[in-house]
């Protein structure tokens, strides 16, 4: 198969584009620090809120063709005016699993010498984390357990309850207590980490969680 990348669903390769380079690298992190006179190690703010945080990915994937100059205006003017200057949900077949977020940005060249058209797409604000495209969902009818599983990306479920119900949950040794009515609502402090997170439910409803997981 060859490798091909979708732009909001839309493959480059079905609109004439073949794929030759991408470069998606690790996003950096949002560091600071202070040198403080007399001491051998400065001060480091890099995890001052408890956790990284990251800087804005940035990422570019080169595209090219061959034909004349009328057929490479006619391909880059399907692509521009669709997705440049335009947040967009870009996927590669290597992983059809992931997408990242992100401004597209189109850079055109074309040599008339050979016929080679190349389309260059760079983005400089995507998200710094890659998203799963499906959702994931956990259900408990009544009362019981439900084991959150999330990857590294810290997420808030979106909570949705068919009957009055209460949840309780521990986060780093501390106890949590939530009564909700029948409805959706997002709990801040029920904040999924890293691997399983275990909410004890009690009610008589249906209690569904939804969340997207995330990765660097």
């Amino acid at each position: 198969m060859k490798p091909d990348a979708l732009i909001n669903g839309v493959s480059m390769l079905s609109l004439g584009w073949l794929r030759e380079t991408v470069n998606f690298p690790t996003p950096q992190s949002q560091s600071n620090t202070i040198t403080v006179p007399g001491r051998n190690s400065p001060i480091r703010f890099t995890e001052a809120l408890g956790r990284v945080a990251y800087q804005p990915r940035s990422f570019d994937m080169t595209f090219s063709m061959l034909g004349d100059r009328a057929d490479f205006d006619m391909l880059v003017s399907l692509v521009v005016n669709q997705f440049a200057g335009k947040l967009c949900r870009v996927t590669l077949t290597e992983d059809p699993t992931l997408y990242a977020v992100g401004t597209l940005e189109a850079a055109p060249t074309y040599d008339p010498l050979t016929g080679k058209g190349t389309l260059e797409l760079s983005c400089t604000d995507g998200d710094a984390f890659l998203y799963y495209v499906e959702e994931t969902v956990e259900s408990i009818s009544g009362s019981g357990t439900a084991v959150l599983v999330n990857d590294y990306m810290p997420v808030v479920p979106v909570i949705a309850a068919t009957a009055e119900t209460t949840l309780r949950w521990v986060i780093d040794g501390e106890s949590f207590q939530k009564t909700v009515s029948a409805g959706t609502w997002e709990i801040p402090e029920l904040e999924l980490r890293h691997g399983d997170s275990t909410v004890s439910v009690t009610g008589e409803g249906t209690t569904t969680f939804t969340y997207r997981q995330g990765r660097l």
